[in-house]
C-alpha cells in the first residue's frame, strides 16, 4: 500500500544544510497499524510530511499503491493528500471561528466545487455527524474548540481526518499534548479504528506507544535502526521495511 525508500530530506540552517533523512525506507500494508518513535528532532515529522506528500524529498521515493507520489503533478498530490489520506496533529489545527461539525466536513466541503457541495452537503453533515458519534461527541457538535478539552479536541481532529474515508491515517505525535489519562484514551480509540480496518502511520518520541501497534520501528540519524514487536522483543533490521499482509 505505502513503500518509501532511501528518503533524504535536508534544510538550510543558516549558511549550512541540516541531513534531517539520510535513506529512511518505510512500508505500511492495507490494515496496518505502524509506529515510528524517535527522539525529538530525529526527522519523524519529516518522514510523516513526506509520505503524506505534504513536501517533497531531495532524493527518494514513496509509492502509494504502486505509483510513486513525487511522479505526480501538483493536482494529483492535493487529491492524495484530501481523499487518500487523513492527517492528525499533535495541536489539532482545529479552525477556532467554527463549530465542531463544521470543522469536521471542512475537508469535504474542499473536496468540491459549489454545484459539488450543494449536491453532497447532506450526505456529508449525516456522514460528519456519524464520526462524531463514533468518537462520543454528539453532544459537542454546536461547540467551538476553545470550548472542549484537549482530548475532546483531538478526537474532532480524528473525526476530521476521517471525514473523507481515507485510505491511510497519518498521525503526527496525536497524544503529545495530552496528559497521560487522556493520550491512552486517544489511542485506545486510534486501535479501534485500526481494528476496523484503518490503516495507521504514527510517529512519537514515546515509545509505550508502540504496544498500541502490530509493529514499530525506530528513526535514528535519518535512517530506521531497528525494529520491535509490541512484547519488546527486537527483531532484525531488515524487516523494518518488509511488508506484513493481514
Amino acid at each position: 500500500m505505502l513503500r518509501a525508500r532511501d528518503l533524504h530530506k535536508s534544510f538550510i540552517m543558516g549558511r549550512a544544510p541540516l541531513r534531517v533523512l539520510r535513506g529512511a525506507s518505510l512500508q505500511a500494508a492495507r490494515g496496518e497499524f505502524v509506529v515510528v518513535t524517535g527522539a525529538s528532532g530525529s526527522g519523524k515529522s519529516t518522514l510523516l510530511h513526506l509520505l503524506g506528500a505534504l513536501d517533497i524529498p531531495d532524493r527518494g521515493t514513496v509509492e502509494y499503491n504502486g505509483q510513486n507520489l513525487f511522479q505526480l503533478g501538483d493536482d494529483a498530490r492535493r487529491l492524495y493528500r484530501n481523499r487518500d489520506v487523513g492527517f492528525v496533529f499533535q495541536f489539532y489545527h482545529l479552525l477556532p471561528e467554527c463549530t465542531v461539525l463544521e470543522n469536521v466536513l471542512m475537508p469535504s466541503l474542499a473536496a468540491h466545487s459549489f454545484w459539488g457541495w450543494r449536491r453532497i452537503r447532506r450526505k456529508a453533515r449525516r456522514d460528519a455527524e456519524e464520526l462524531l458519534d463514533r468518537v462520543g461527541l454528539t453532544e459537542r457538535t454546536k461547540h467551538r474548540p476553545n470550548e472542549l478539552s484537549g482530548g475532546e479536541r483531538q478526537r474532532v481532529a480524528i473525526a476530521r481526518a476521517l471525514v473523507n474515508r481515507p485510505a491511510l491515517l497519518l498521525a503526527d505525535e496525536p497524544t503529545g499534548n495530552l496528559d497521560e489519562e487522556v493520550g491512552e484514551d486517544i489511542l485506545r480509540l486510534l486501535t479501534e479504528l485500526n481494528e476496523a480496518g484503518q490503516t495507521i502511520v504514527m510517529v512519537t518520541h514515546d515509545a509505550k506507544v508502540a504496544s498500541h501497534a502490530h509493529r514499530y520501528v525506530r528513526l535514528s540519524e535519518g535512517v530506521i535502526r531497528e525494529a520491535g514487536s509490541p512484547g519488546g522483543k527486537a527483531i532484525p533490521v531488515g524487516l523494518a521495511t518488509r511488508e506484513v499482509i493481514p
